[in-house]
């Protein structure tokens, strides 16, 4: 994901959209051993073909196989250390066989060797299958920060955004926040979660900010205009600002932009195809 680009080829209106079999045992066994590195022989011998792996990687994750592989681990690595785990543990438990390899491929990532990176902040990301197709969701320390349909126009805008305002890297992986969100969203596609309780944190500028906090404040099954929001939101008369600031929202649901509409009642826009917010606005008064 730290070069993530969304797939120019999705169709959208297949709302599966999971994984071949093949990758999905993959990263189960990406994540079930992250000390060991998966070589070209061994993808053989599971019946894949490294070419092949290679082009679905570099398709749906910007980065490939190998490449995905190593930024979990490094990922990894620096949570192992921000727990304060040694130094030498984690070396050999992420699958590094020296210290100068380590430290190399971690400075390369993170932007300062392992020693002095306990205070790092790092956002992970994992791909959730939602009942209306594939979703990034990124977490950092202290919460989600992200949570966005992959083929979103602005995906790739919304990481370079995060990596600024957080001055982290962005790697594969998973925290207690992104868990969280996980099961709080298939609760909520099912019509059976109504609030959500995933910590979120989202800076942005002050005007951003408090369109978004107001953003929370909308009810299930509700909407309100453009305008309302400005007013809501301190902000009278510039409902085209609010509207901007809407869009920019990098937490679709929980932080419910779907929610907002045109004053007549029209969807207006949504970043993630109105199709999607047509879905959701309609889920959402069944069950109210």
């Amino acid at each position: 994901f730290a070069g993530y680009r969304a797939c120019k080829k999705c169709r959208p209106m297949e709302l599966s959209g999971t994984h071949p079999d093949w990758v999905k045992k993959l990263l189960e066994k990406i994540d079930s051993s992250t000390e060991k590195k998966i070589r070209d022989g061994e993808l053989r011998a599971m019946g894949v073909q490294p070419e092949k792996a290679r082009r679905y990687f570099m398709k749906n994750y910007g980065m490939t196989f190998h490449a995905y592989q190593r930024s979990r681990r490094l990922g990894n690595a620096l949570m192992n250390i921000r727990e304060g785990s040694k130094i030498d543990d984690v070396i050999f438990d992420n699958g590094y066989d020296s210290h100068s390899g380590f430290r190399d491929a971690f400075s390369k990532q993170f932007g300062k060797p392992p020693g002095r990176s306990a205070g790092t902040e790092c956002i992970v990301t994992s791909l959730y299958q939602s009942r209306l197709g594939p979703m990034i969701i990124g977490a950092a320390s202290k919460g989600v920060c992200l949570i966005e349909f992959s083929d979103r126009r602005m995906l790739e805008y919304q990481m370079k955004t995060l990596r600024k305002r957080f001055n982290a890297s962005i790697v594969p992986g998973s925290n207690q926040h992104t868990e969280q969100a996980k099961l709080e969203l298939d609760e909520y596609f099912t019509g059976n979660l109504k609030s959500f309780k995933t910590p979120l944190i989202y800076p942005g500028t002050d005007f951003q900010v408090k369109v978004w906090e107001n953003l929370k404040k909308i009810p299930y099954g509700k909407t309100v205009s453009y305008i309302e929001l400005a007013k809501k939101a301190g902000f009278k008369g510039a409902s085209r600002a609010v509207g901007t600031a809407n869009g920019m929202n990098r937490i679709a649901i929980i932080l419910p932009c779907h929610r907002v509409v045109n004053k007549d009642g029209r969807l207006g826009g949504y970043g993630g195809g109105l199709w999607r917010k047509q879905w959701l606005l309609e889920l959402e008064r069944s069950k109210s």
